[in-house]
């Protein structure tokens, strides 16, 4: 299942990006900071947004929002984008559904062959300990 983050719910702050680029980074606020509440938002399903909370839990303030930043790129325009594409990804990513386990048998053969090492084991730990004279 494909889940799209609709632009509406967004908000975003630019604030000034750390890194290499000269005299531009001091002047320009090129780092993004995408914010989506995830609380109130009536984009998902009762279900889905206890999934959501419950596996992006250490990614959400105790408002409800979400909040991924991008400051990879020189252009405010880029790293918003890269901030969007981040989120939806994050909140698809938490939407899946783990595949339920198969329960799988171990093989006979496997058993025996613990089993039979268990028992050389033991053989060869007795048979290292020292001789009681007495019996």
């Amino acid at each position: 299942m494909t889940f799209t983050v609709p632009e509406r719910e967004l908000t975003f702050r630019a604030s000034r990006a750390g890194g290499p680029g000269g005299q531009h980074v001091n002047k320009a606020s090129t780092r993004v900071e995408a914010l989506w509440n995830v609380a109130e938002t009536p984009s998902l399903s009762e279900a889905q947004r206890e999934l959501v909370l419950r596996k992006l839990a250490n990614r959400i303030d105790a408002s409800g929002v979400l909040q991924v930043a991008a400051d990879e790129r020189r252009s405010q325009l880029r790293n918003r984008e890269a901030a969007v594409e981040r989120l939806n990804a994050l909140v698809a990513k938490a939407l899946q559904q783990p595949r339920p386990r198969k329960k799988t048998r171990i093989p006979a053969a496997t058993k025996k062959k613990r089993l039979e090492n268990k028992r050389k084991r033991s053989t060869l730990k007795r048979d290292r300990r020292p001789v009681d004279r007495d019996e």
